[in-house]
């Protein structure tokens, strides 16, 4: 039984970790504005490799054997697929949406993931969904078209590329949640997460082997630092850790602070100017997809879990 105390302790630091992925929404959006030579290409390309070498060298001090996990061939190519179609969409997309858009658009967009989870669970496991899912779901495409349009059938209030972008990485964070569900229940989330950033890493370089010559100013590499280290390395130890003393789907519910941070920040320091539309659009999206993770009692006393119900959890490990 865990402690009250410690309960809370946690749930706390898993909402600064949500609060910390909207911030370094922020950060992206700051880098892309001091220079054109700053792309996602090249921000993503960093962020990977090295958040995923940092990621290794822990599994290591913790005695997770990262290099032990490629000797198993089957590991290997779920992991190169996991990076590839996973994590490169989920950060390269997402940054794109930022750079032609702004953080909150790209998050907000980013949360209608697991219903192409669900979708393809439905399809492919003959998941029967449930009324509340299906609700969820017109919901959540409700809030996508009332965001996009400011409520108005005529007019586009983003950019189609904006949205291009936006649904691209949502599709990105579905493979990232479905790809790696088994193969965590026998190598560790950080080591998969690790090998997985660096695959991803290394097929970026050889799509786009040149580093481009970013403007060499302070607040280029802070703000590169903040991207990494407040997105990426301390969100990660902070929900793996957390899903240790608190249920999933509370921790669920506290991913509303990523989308309420990056609305907020690029509300105030970007200038992003939200009709009351599109605020009924982002609570729609973030309701919806909260959601999901409602599940009623008696279904919760059951020994057989639906795929969806063991699936869930993995969005909770999501490392954006």
């Amino acid at each position: 039984m865990v402690p009250a105390k410690t309960r809370r302790l946690w749930t706390f630091l898993a909402a600064m970790a949500a609060v910390m992925w909207g911030v370094s929404g922020l950060f992206a959006k700051g880098l892309f504005d001091i220079s054109p030579k700053i792309t996602p290409m090249w921000l993503t390309q960093i962020r990977l490799i090295i958040s995923g070498a940092v990621l290794l060298i822990a599994s290591g001090f913790l005695k997770q054997k990262p290099i032990a996990t490629l000797k198993n061939k089957h590991n290997v190519l779920v992991i190169i697929a996991y990076g590839i179609f996973g994590l490169l969409p989920v950060q390269l997309f997402y940054f794109m949406c930022i750079q032609v858009a702004n953080a909150s658009i790209a998050t907000i967009l980013q949360f209608i993931g697991p219903f192409f989870v669900l979708g393809y669970l439905a399809i492919t496991h003959k998941q029967v969904m449930r009324r509340l899912d299906i609700i969820a779901a017109l919901c959540a495409f409700l809030g996508v078209f009332l965001l996009s349009t400011h409520g108005q059938f005529n007019h586009l209030a983003i950019t189609p590329v904006a949205l291009f972008w936006g649904v691209l990485s949502a599709f990105g964070e579905a493979a990232y949640t479905l790809i790696p569900v088994n193969i965590v229940k026998k190598v560790s989330s950080m080591v998969v997460t690790g090998w997985g950033m660096i695959f991803a890493g290394i097929s970026l370089l050889i799509i786009d082997p040149q580093f481009h010559a970013v403007p060499n100013k302070p607040e280029v590499w802070l703000y590169t630092a903040a991207v990494i280290v407040i997105g990426t390395i301390i969100p990660f130890q902070i929900m793996a850790n957390a899903l240790r003393y608190v249920i999933p789907s509370t921790v669920s519910l506290l991913d509303a602070f990523e989308p309420f941070s990056a609305t907020v920040g690029s509300v105030l320091f970007f200038g992003l100017v939200m009709m009351p539309m599109d605020w009924v659009g982002s609570v729609l999206v973030v309701v919806a997809a909260m959601a999901l993770n409602l599940t009623p009692k008696q279904k919760k006393n059951k020994i057989n879990q639906s795929v969806w119900e063991k699936t869930k959890s993995q969005i909770m490990k999501k490392e954006r």
